[in-house]
């Protein structure tokens, strides 16, 4: 690259980091920087616990001491997120005296493995897999930083479970009746209204319309790294656990059924495919779609979009490996890239705005 180049791609760089600075920094308060004082669902006065920070990531080589220092946090848990990275393709998860105990995986057929000749899932041992789970996702919390973003707000809550000895995700399908996407697999959720609190308050509200999930039998671990969908909505992902005996009533207006997914078949799927995708606004990105086929509806559920966007998210977040497939992500600092990557995808949307002005 020559210099003329060079130069033009870092003032473009630069111009991004601005936009994102620009928003974040209208909070009239401080946060507590990446990770500290991070806690797992709501404190005593409904609001969000966890608070991340609300400065947006400076220019490269600039910085005060507190923003350094917060680059520095996320580097660590970076390196502790590569550290519970198995160390090959038989690697034990979860450890522990116990060991590992047998496979609760039954594959496509019920006893399909991998081609080294071992188990192709990536469950945890029962024992103690819930605590794991927590204790991953909240290095990931984002709590309310983005939410000075000028863009209309929406959340979704992604509902695991343990059930057979494994993380399960719920996810319902949209009735064929709703005007937006017709029978398409999504997580509950939807835009916010005048009356909630936060992203949490919507997605928990949401999901007790869609699906009968009362807020209270939710434990709220954390908020994820936001998405922006085709409507320039900003969707936050809001993770909960939710007890393995819960029976879905759906809303027959908003879904048609539910079903539930081993959360490693967003790391380890057996029918899986990619296309690139270029957004109104110019922004490149990969789609993830995958299939799967549920043997209690006897049937295949296609999952795609930003619903396989927060899925495979989450499941890289939670076990911690690579998966079979490519992704956008550096995987050896997965929370600086996926900040990385929110910031062009948003520059794009605000970039986009201006120039139909």
């Amino acid at each position: 690259m020559d210099r003329w180049a060079e130069s033009n791609q870092m003032k473009f760089n630069q111009s991004k980091f601005r936009v994102l600075h620009a928003a974040l920094s209208r909070s009239s308060s401080r946060c507590e920087p990446l990770h500290a004082g991070v806690q797992a669902g709501r404190d005593g006065t409904g609001g969000a616990a966890a608070c991340l920070g609300q400065r947006g990531p400076a220019a490269p080589g600039a910085g005060t001491g507190p923003e350094r220092e917060g680059k520095r946090e996320r580097e660590r848990s970076s390196a502790a997120w590569r550290s519970r990275v198995p160390a090959g393709p038989g690697a034990v998860r979860g450890g522990g005296a116990g060991g590992a105990g047998p496979c609760p995986c039954p594959g496509a057929a019920g006893d399909e493995r991998g081609a080294a000749g071992g188990c192709r899932c990536s469950a945890l041992p029962a024992p103690g897999l819930m605590e794991q789970a927590r204790h991953r996702l909240r290095d990931f919390d984002v709590g309310d930083r983005f939410s000075r973003l000028p863009l209309p707000r929406a959340a979704v809550l992604l509902p695991l479970m343990v059930r057979g000895g494994r993380l399960q995700l719920l996810l319902p399908v949209r009735s064929l009746q709703l005007r937006r996407s017709p029978g398409e697999v999504c997580f509950p959720g939807g835009k916010r209204e005048a009356t909630d609190k936060d992203d949490i308050d919507t997605a928990l509200r949401e999901a007790k319309e869609e699906v009968g999930l009362q807020p209270e039998k939710v434990e709220v671990i954390c908020r994820l790294m936001p998405g922006i969908d085709k409507m320039n909505n900003l969707v936050t992902p809001v993770v909960g656990f939710i007890e393995d005996t819960f029976q879905a009533t759906p809303n027959p207006d908003e879904v048609s059924e539910v079903f539930l997914v081993p959360l490693e078949y967003f790391v380890k799927p057996l029918n899986y495919k990619t296309f690139s995708y270029k957004t109104s606004s110019g922004h490149s990105t990969r789609v993830h779609c995958f299939i799967y086929h549920d043997q209690e509806h006897k049937r295949s559920f296609k999952i795609w979009g930003l619903t396989a966007h927060f899925a495979v998210f989450l499941a890289l977040v939670i076990f911690g490996e690579r998966p079979t497939f490519e992704v956008d992500y550096d995987l050896d600092n997965l929370i600086s890239s996926s900040e990385n990557d929110f910031i062009n995808l948003y520059a794009s949307v605000h970039e986009g705005k201006k120039s139909n002005l």
